[in-house]
């Protein structure tokens, strides 16, 4: 009987299922490693760390330039849309100039238009001036071709100034802040000929 109770039930061992190898090791599967194979397991797992911190500075940084990219296009955007609205209102406000160059009538009906030209003219400026926008002052200035653009000489012994100065003002410039939003078209005064250089010695 002794034997008998040492028998093992046949429908228990049927209801024990084998280990499943598909399953990932797991804390007990490293217990019959030796030192070696847990050194070469912590190895590997340090290089995929490694790996994966790598791979996640690299996403980090392109994500990071791509922010800056697309925060430059929009501001450049800005700007370019800025500088157009500008250059329309400068439009406007040069046929203004014209208009009150070619209507210097002293009294009359025409007197109270000419006057009513002048305030607009004068409140587009100023609100130009609140954003950044003045013009530039070139008669009289040596040439700068960052500030000037040149589109008449004037003989010097017409302008009775020295070479290289600006004679007059074809067309107004404009500076936003410290850039040039429009260059200044004028004329400006030539270098003497060969005999003007000589009589002058």
């Amino acid at each position: 009987m002794e034997h008998e109770a040492r028998r093992e039930d046949p429908a228990r061992g049927a209801d024990q299922a084998p280990p499943d190898s598909s399953r990932p090791n797991g804390p007990d599967d490293l217990e019959g490693l030796s030192i070696e194979d847990l050194r070469a397991r912590a190895r590997q797992a340090g290089d995929e760390a490694r790996r994966n911190w790598q791979q996640f500075l690299h996403s980090a940084a392109d994500l990071e330039n791509y922010k800056k990219h697309a925060a430059r296009d929009r501001q450049d955007a800005i700007e370019r849309t800025r500088r157009q609205m500008l250059s329309l209102v400068l439009g406007v406000l040069d046929n203004l100039e014209r208009a009150m160059a070619f209507g210097g009538v002293p009294d009359g009906p025409a007197k109270s238009l000419l006057d009513g030209l002048k305030m607009t003219h004068r409140q587009i400026l100023e609100q130009l001036r609140g954003i950044g926008v003045r013009p530039i002052e070139a008669a009289g200035a040596t040439f700068d071709p960052r500030l000037h653009e040149a589109v008449a000489v004037v003989p010097p012994e017409q302008a009775h100034q020295p070479a290289g100065t600006v004679a007059g003002e074809v067309l107004r410039g404009y500076l936003l802040n410290d850039d040039v939003l429009r260059p200044a078209k004028v004329a400006v005064v030539g270098e003497p000929d060969r005999e003007q250089r000589e009589s002058g010695r």
